[in-house]
C-alpha cells in the first residue's frame, strides 16, 4: 500500500500512478545486500512519460538527485528517509511517500544486518505487461543502463519499533 502527503506537493500524485517497492537481496564476498526498487507502473493519469516527470519531482523534493552517484544517507536519523522493518512487512518512507511491502526472510536477515538497504528508486516505469515480482524482469530492469542512469540511488538505514 502506498500513501502520499496531504501536503502541497510539487507533483501530482495522479501522474505518478501506481507505485511498487520490490525487495531482493544479492550475494556478496561480503555478506548479503538488502536491495529495493522502487517505481511507477506507468499507470497514472496522464500516461508514463507524466508519472516519470512525478518520480523525478518526487526525488528532488525529498532532496535525492537523478542519474548522480550513490547518495548515503544510512546514518541520518530523525524524519528523513528510511525503511522501518517490523515482523512480516516493511516500509519505505520518505518525504512526502509511505510505501508499504512484505520483503521476503532473507531480506529482513540481510537489512537486519547491515542496518541500511540500497535504494534503486527509477524514474523508468515498470515494464508494461510484466507482474512487479517476476524475478527475471526484475533482473533485466535493475540492470539495465537506462535504468541506471535514469534512478537515484541512495543508501538508505533500516529502522524498527523500540519496545520497552
Amino acid at each position: 500500500m502506498t500513501s502520499t502527503s496531504t501536503e502541497t506537493q510539487p507533483w501530482r500524485a495522479a501522474d505518478l500512478g501506481s507505485l511498487v517497492v520490490m525487495a531482493w537481496r544479492r550475494e556478496t564476498p561480503d555478506g548479503d545486500i538488502p536491495f529495493l526498487l522502487a517505481c511507477s507502473l506507468g499507470d497514472g493519469a496522464n500516461g508514463p512519460e507524466a508519472g516519470a516527470d512525478a518520480v523525478r519531482q518526487l526525488l528532488r523534493a525529498a532532496g535525492l538527485s537523478v542519474g548522480g552517484g550513490l547518495v548515503d544517507a544510512s546514518g541520518q536519523s530523525g524524519e528523513s528517509a528510511g525503511v522501518l522493518v517490523v515482523p512480516g512487512a516493511a516500509s519505505l518512507t520518505m518525504p512526502g511517500l509511505n510505501a508499504q511491502f512484505v520483503p521476503p526472510p532473507k531480506w529482513v536477515a540481510a537489512a537486519d544486518e547491515r542496518r541500511y538497504v540500497y535504494l534503486l528508486f527509477a524514474t523508468r516505469p515498470w515494464p508494461q505487461g510484466v507482474e512487479p515480482g517476476d524475478l527475471t524482469t526484475l533482473d533485466a530492469f535493475t540492470s539495465d543502463e537506462e535504468t541506471l542512469t535514469s534512478a537515484a540511488h541512495v543508501l538508505l538505514p533500516v529502522r524498527s519499533l523500540r519496545t520497552g
